[in-house]
């Protein structure tokens, strides 16, 4: 009968757990032998472990590549989004190899996101008396957050002056009161953080400026660019040597040892400079990428620009981590071009001599060679103009966004790239027999029946320069859950808040996770007790969607049979945050280790 007793009280002191660090913190045990080893006799060490440990540290977390996210828009011939599509409609190829789909989720833009807290009082010993219940909200929190980025770094006055009219428009009739925008430049000046204050988001527009890195002489000569100098330097293109060679024996009136000459070293100043401008550029939209990523709900990029060019390989692979980054954390990238409707560059006759005969044959020749290389900087001018709205489209195809190019309507392309897709696919997969070298993979998602559907998803991704461990793993499962309003139910967990007042100017938030143990996969070990760790993240983020803090606890379950057996509702486990008055969301999410299975959960509360 005192065994009896002891194992109902205990049970009873479990499911009634508030503060999971109730017992001494310890580390985890190591794996003991499978079962199909001959298991030695537990010692009294294992007999006496403790039946339940939590470990408490800050929610930190870190990237990794093992699982490949994949955003998908599919539209039908009327350019109209299709959303009744399921997993098996797809097939992913990487490399030409067909990949399992072993994630799938469609998520609809404009969808309420649940509030899974439960916001009575709960019984607490020992807690103040005036503990309250969380007050639930939701008008006061943010539905959708837009992060504008302008391209001030490319483009024109022009182009600009357009794109302000069109966006301080938009800002000031399209935003609604469950937004958040922000302002962001690649020059870095005149940011502006989240808000909802539309004065100040169009004070921050109209306060744009062209801010080129590098200042470009008029009428240079030779007349090279990042893109030119590529071709001469690094493609070794000799059309487009010789092109500029007789182009500069004109402008500057040398000999073609000379012009030669001063070509080759121009384009050896002019590659480094192109280079540094796309890194910033991609470093400027990674930044935000990172930022957006701390966000909960619905985010958006949208990027203004003219284009831009990526040639280095240091520039494509920052530009595929970029992207993975952003699938991974559900963020949508949509584009405008900011030239609007552009017409490809052309050559003037003007300027390019008279072809009627002449005396003097070194001057018909000179007129000719400058005819021709009239001709071909044309050409070339029209490469750059596709490569730069490439990079745009890249941006978009591989989030799943949308790139709006070649119309001048820049009111309705603002409308159009500032709202998330209506439905947006997300397929992931884990790659096989992948050498961590970093190699770049080129992806491609088809559908059956295709039925005259077109398809938008990420063109590729690089491969991880090491091999990923089941621990990098398992933190960024948790990293992506929490930085999402997706509800996740993999096992029955409810989620509960309450506040507690000291004084005016400060309060005491409790977050509860009450974890249901009948669907978790309990390994048996040697020492005859149910294994398993469990995973909690509560987090917070105020009103704006700035992540306010976290914290994880590793719940340690060395559980025996008959403990297990009396734990109907489970166990409580309990975080605390010190907070000032205000509304915050709440995110919880637990993941087991032996089943890794995840729960995650919304919830909102107002302090007053």
């Amino acid at each position: 009968m005192g065994r009896r007793r002891v194992l109902l009280a205990l049970a009873f002191y479990l499911a009634a757990l508030v503060d999971a660090p109730l017992i001494a913190a310890q580390s985890a045990q190591a794996p003991s032998p499978p079962q199909s080893t001959p298991a030695p006799e537990a010692d009294a060490d294992d007999r006496n472990a403790p039946e339940l440990t939590s470990q408490e540290t800050p929610a930190t977390f870190k990237g990794g590549v093992n699982l490949v996210l994949v955003p998908v828009v599919v539209r039908d011939r009327q350019d109209h989004p299709v959303g009744s599509l399921n997993k098996e409609n797809f097939q992913l190829f990487d490399k030409g190899k067909p990949q399992v789909i072993s994630r799938f989720s469609v998520e609809k833009s404009g969808a309420a996101a649940s509030t899974g807290a439960k916001n009575e009082t709960l019984p607490n010993p020992g807690t103040p008396s005036d503990l309250q219940a969380g007050t639930p909200v939701s008008s006061a929190t943010p539905e959708r957050y837009i992060a504008y980025v302008f391209d001030d770094l490319h483009i024109s006055f022009g182009d600009l002056v357009r794109v302000q009219k069109a966006a301080t428009h938009h800002l000031a009739t399209e935003l609604q009161p469950g937004d958040r925008a922000a302002i962001y430049t690649t020059s870095g000046q005149h940011n502006l953080e989240f808000t909802d204050d539309r004065a100040k988001l169009e004070d921050a527009v109209m306060r744009l400026r062209p801010r080129p890195m590098f200042q470009q002489q008029s009428n240079p000569c030779p007349d090279l660019n990042y893109y030119t100098a590529d071709q001469i330097i690094n493609k070794n293109t000799r059309q487009v040597e010789q092109v500029f060679i007789q182009d500069t024996m004109v402008c500057a009136n040398i000999n073609q040892a000379l012009a030669k000459q001063l070509v080759e070293s121009t384009a050896q100043q002019m590659l480094p400079m192109g280079e540094q401008d796309a890194r910033v550029t991609l470093s400027v939209f990674d930044d935000v990428v990172r930022r957006m990523s701390a966000l909960p709900g619905q985010r958006t990029i949208v990027i203004a620009s003219p284009g831009f060019l990526t040639l280095a390989s240091d520039a494509l692979q920052l530009k595929t981590e970029l992207l993975d980054r952003a699938a991974r954390a559900n963020l949508v990238i949509n584009a405008i071009d900011a030239r609007g409707l552009y017409t490809p560059s052309e050559f003037d006759v003007s300027k390019t001599g008279s072809s009627s005969p002449s005396n003097d044959n070194r001057k018909a020749a000179a007129a000719d060679a400058s005819r021709q290389a009239t001709l071909l900087k044309a050409q070339y001018d029209r490469e750059i103009d596709t490569t730069q709205a490439d990079t745009l489209a890249e941006l978009a195809d591989g989030t799943g966004g949308t790139f709006f190019h070649n119309n001048n309507d820049l009111d309705a392309g603002f409308s159009r790239v500032a709202a998330a897709p209506e439905y947006l696919y997300l397929l992931g997969f884990s790659p096989q027999d992948v050498k961590p070298d970093g190699s770049f993979h080129k992806l491609k998602v088809t559908i059956q029946p295709a039925n005259g559907l077109s398809v938008h998803a990420r063109r590729g991704y690089y491969a991880p320069k090491h091999q990923q461990s089941e621990e990098e793993n398992a933190k960024e499962d948790l990293r992506n859950a929490v930085f999402s309003r997706n509800e996740i139910h993999d096992f029955p967990v409810d989620l509960h808040t309450q506040y507690f007042k000291p004084d005016p100017a400060d309060a005491k938030v409790t977050v509860l996770a009450r974890v249901d143990l009948k669907h978790i996969r309990f390994r048996k070990l040697v020492d005859g007790r149910n294994h398993d760790d469990l995973t909690v993240v509560a987090a917070l983020f105020d009103s704006n969607g700035n992540y306010v803090g976290g914290v994880q606890k590793k719940i340690a379950m060395r559980l025996r049979s008959e403990t297990l057996s009396k734990l109907g509702s489970g166990i409580t486990v309990k975080t605390n945050f010190d907070v000032k008055p205000g509304t915050y969301l709440v995110r919880l999410v637990v993941r087991d280790s032996e089943g890794q299975l995840m729960s995650a959960q919304n919830g909102s509360m107002d302090i007053p």
